[in-house]
């Protein structure tokens, strides 16, 4: 959800830049820096950017520079004397300095006001609506080409973890052999000093077994790489949704790790985690 627009227009009246910043968030949260002429136009502002942006934490700035010589405020002259003469007879009466009388009374309230007609401040308007829309428009053709970029690294990442996993099918078979062999050559010397009973022996190590059993783990794994891929090209806003998937790949990955007890599955469970955190980390850029 990173990106950038800016939003220019200018004609012999005005001048209006408009400059958006989004960052990483997981829901819609705007600031918007406006000129004061501007400030009953927050919420259309904020309807704006929500309707394309969606989500992410993103600023706002308007510029805008009036090209007109008028005054942009009007000045009571009547009520600025009121206020300067009050404020000096005040001033004399408690032997007070005097000079920035002239500052405080321009401060004063109702001394100066906003000056805009109806018909101008619409017009100012229109400009500022056009160079924030293409500000807008701007900003998501960042937001697009950065996820047509994470769309691949996505693919090659889920690619880094499909070979892993077919690295693990392989050793599988020697690993449940090799774990056969250390149980029976650790019993079978017991077995023979001992009466014990073979078929019983021989459940207990077929539960032993089950328990280290990893097939069903790596077959959800198989299906959860599946989903995330088919969910990468699949409509938009998924985001939440790669984040939910890439949870239970991370629970798939960690539980064979637990079960195998073997330092070559080990391996690719390690080069599975750490691709797995490059995803879960880049899916919070995804809308």
């Amino acid at each position: 959800m990173t990106g950038y627009g800016i939003g220019q227009f200018e004609n012999e009246e005005s001048s209006v830049f408009v400059e958006i910043k989004s960052l990483n968030s997981k829901f819609l949260d705007v600031s918007i820096r406006n000129p004061r002429q501007f400030a009953d136009k927050e919420m259309e502002i904020r309807n704006l950017v929500a309707e394309k942006l969606e989500r992410g934490k993103v600023n706002v700035t308007i510029d805008f520079v009036s090209k007109s010589k008028e005054l942009p405020i009007a000045i009571n002259e009547d009520l600025f004397n009121s206020y300067y003469l009050r404020y000096k007879s005040l001033a004399e009466q408690v032997g007070s300095e005097t000079a920035d009388l002239f500052k405080l009374a321009l401060q004063s309230p109702n001394v100066s006001s906003p000056q805009a007609g109806e018909e101008n401040e619409v017009g100012d308007w229109g400009t500022v609506r056009q160079a924030l829309l293409e500000a807008i428009e701007s900003c998501n053709k960042f937001r697009s080409d950065e996820g047509k970029t994470l769309q691949q690294s996505f693919v090659e990442s889920i690619g880094i973890l499909e070979e892993a996993l077919e690295q693990v099918k392989l050793e599988e078979p020697r690993r449940r052999k090799k774990i056969q062999e250390r149980i029976k050559g650790n019993f079978s010397e017991w077995l023979e000093e001992n009466s014990f009973d073979q078929n019983r022996f021989e459940q207990e190590l077929i539960y032993y077994l089950e328990k280290l059993d990893i097939t069903e783990e790596m077959v959800r794994l198989y299906t959860h790489l599946e989903y995330f891929k088919q969910n990468l090209s699949d409509g938009k806003s998924q985001g939440k949704k790669l984040g939910f998937i890439s949870q239970e790949l991370g629970r798939e990955i960690n539980t064979i790790g637990s079960k195998a007890n073997d330092a070559v599955i080990q391996r690719q469970v390690i080069l599975m985690k750490d691709e797995l955190e490059k995803i879960k980390e880049q899916a919070l850029n995804i809308l």
